[in-house]
């Protein structure tokens, strides 16, 4: 999506296939919001955060954890609960989005490691500013988006068997969160504890975690704020045992109970703006 001249552009980039694996999406922003900050709902994943513009500070654990700022870049790692995002400025910033069993093979950091935290880019990333060097001499955003996939083809690693083993996993997950992880661990051929074990390690969170993640992720995705919501149809739909077990996940991945998401997006998201803002819950009166 572009956002309209003197708006927030916004743009996505997905990866050619060859890269798929391991990053699920690049995105490009540029603008000012109308607030002073958002809670951003884990993803079950680990992001990069390029900064070209005004430093940006981001606090873990629903703000909670400690405030990190960096004019060069952030990295978020793998998390359960919503970060705190609070733009200095105009952001102007480069995002990827690995998918959950990509970090390590593609930015060479081991998720486990920076499981729940917000931590500076260039401290974990060796090529993080040199690549930012390289987009500042570009002005095209979509060139800006070209070259960072350009760097990561390069740079990424192959995928080990383990690797590949949890993604198997994990798109069994994304297929239906419900499964349970022992036939999950049963039909990639390892023991519960084991695969319990290989998701600490390569994806940063254990495959519990990560599924009742996904399916908030999923309703996120499904929901209109804009029309009437029957929270218990979807409960039923996806899964949860009722409405009250949904909104405990729902509130624990996005800080804030389903009645005050849908009133933080209505009170300051356009009509463009929200279908790209799934899990984004501006600072908002109530």
């Amino acid at each position: 999506m572009q956002a309209p001249e003197g708006g927030f552009d916004y743009r996505t980039r997905v990866p050619a296939a060859s890269l798929r694996p391991m990053v699920e999406l690049l995105w490009y922003a540029r603008g000012t919001i109308s607030y002073r900050r958002e809670r951003i709902a884990p993803t079950g994943s680990t992001v990069a955060l390029i900064v070209l513009g005004d430093p940006i500070i981001e606090r873990a654990d629903d703000g909670r954890g400690p405030e990190t700022v960096s004019d060069l870049g952030l990295l978020i790692g793998p998390h359960d609960r919503p970060i705190v995002n609070e733009p200095t400025g105009e952001t102007h910033a480069l995002g990827i989005v690995c998918t959950p069993v990509g970090c390590e093979a593609t930015l060479g950091v081991a998720p486990g490691r920076i499981r729940g935290r917000v931590v500076t880019l260039g401290d974990h990333w060796a090529g993080a500013a040199e690549l930012r060097d390289r987009l500042l001499d570009v002005d095209d955003p979509e060139r800006m988006l070209e070259l960072v996939e350009a760097n990561l083809a390069v740079a990424a690693g192959p995928m080990s068997p383990r690797l590949e083993r949890t993604a198997r996993a994990v798109a069994l997950l994304e297929a239906d969160p419900t499964t349970p992880v022992a036939t999950i661990a049963a039909l990639v051929g390892v023991s519960h504890g084991y695969l319990d074990r290989e998701f600490r390690r390569t994806v940063g969170i254990g495959p519990r975690a990560l599924a009742r993640l996904l399916r908030v992720r999923r309703l996120l995705e499904a929901i209109d704020v804009r029309s009437g919501i029957d929270w218990a149809d979807q409960a039923a739909a996806l899964g949860w045992a009722d409405q009250a077990h949904l909104i405990r996940d729902f509130r624990r991945h996005t800080g804030v109970t389903p009645t005050r998401y849908v009133r933080a997006q209505l009170a300051s998201l356009g009509p463009d703006e929200l279908p790209q803002a799934a899990g984004f819950v501006p600072d908002a009166p109530g």
